[in-house]
């Protein structure tokens, strides 16, 4: 059944299960721009189980539109919050500021950053790398405005020397679902984001240990690395940061209903 009428592609997306059915057809029949087949396709793939985000080939992230790709994480919206929070601890006047992305994906934890500081007057060097060759691709292509670099290479490993002890600001958005949960994922995530960045091994923190453990040495004096965890996470979490010489604090916001850890290195 061809479904060029608006009302039709809402119903199919609905029956689908899609929740937000109207914003979703709106957003397909632009994508289509007047292509019946086109529109037929995406809706198509939709209705089978492909991410929004693939078929429009971006996601909205902070205001501004991040490109995306098949076999590339999708930024979640809760993760605005951890952001957020990466640029309320820069000071206001702060001249300039070295903000690496890791774990980063599409790039758009570092590209809203590294905007939003910028926007404020803050210059800002900003540097992502990944593990996956498809999010290194992905977020080369985001961040190409900002001439900032993305390395491939396993966390701390992937990133120049020079880095070493002068990053202000460390993103990391580490996997933190337990192994044994990823199968309770919506299919969305589970069958088209790449398992790396979803599985966070037993407990969900083996990565964030990871991260914890070179933060110490690769960030400034003062400076802070950020991570998102569940909130029956942040106890581990926190004597972990401890454990590495790192001052813990953990946010928590009943609007994006998400929790971030920080570390800072003392002065």
């Amino acid at each position: 059944m061809s479904v060029s009428d608006p009302a039709d592609v809402i119903v199919a997306l609905r029956a689908a299960g899609c929740v937000f059915a109207e914003d979703e057809a709106a957003l397909l029949l632009a994508a289509a721009a007047g292509d019946a087949a086109r529109l037929d396709a995406l809706v198509a793939q939709r209705v089978a189980g492909t991410p929004l985000e693939y078929l429009l080939g971006w996601v909205e992230f902070r205001g501004v539109r991040v490109g995306v790709r098949p076999g590339v994480f999708v930024p979640r919206q809760r993760t605005a919050f951890l952001v957020e929070q990466a640029v309320a601890g820069v000071a206001p006047g702060t001249a300039q500021a070295c903000v690496v992305d890791l774990c980063c994906g599409c790039g758009a934890l570092g590209l809203t950053a590294a905007t939003e500081l910028t926007a404020r007057g803050c210059a800002v060097e900003l540097v992502a790398a990944d593990i996956d060759p498809v999010a290194v691709a992905c977020a080369r292509e985001n961040l190409a405005p900002l001439s900032a670099p993305v390395f491939g290479g396993d966390l701390f490993d992937a990133l120049p020397g020079d880095l070493r002890g002068r990053i202000d600001v460390l993103l990391a958005n580490t996997p933190y679902v337990p192994s044994e949960r990823v199968a309770d994922m919506p299919p969305e995530a589970r069958e088209h984001e790449p398992l790396v960045a979803l599985d966070g091994g037993a407990d969900g923190l083996d990565v964030f240990r990871r991260v914890a453990e070179g933060a110490a040495s690769w960030l400034a004096p003062g400076g802070t690395v950020l991570v998102e965890t569940s909130t029956g996470q942040v106890d581990t979490a926190c004597a972990v940061l401890a454990e590495r010489g790192l001052v813990p604090r953990v946010e928590h916001s009943e609007e994006y209903y998400a929790t971030v850890v920080l570390g800072i290195r003392s002065r």
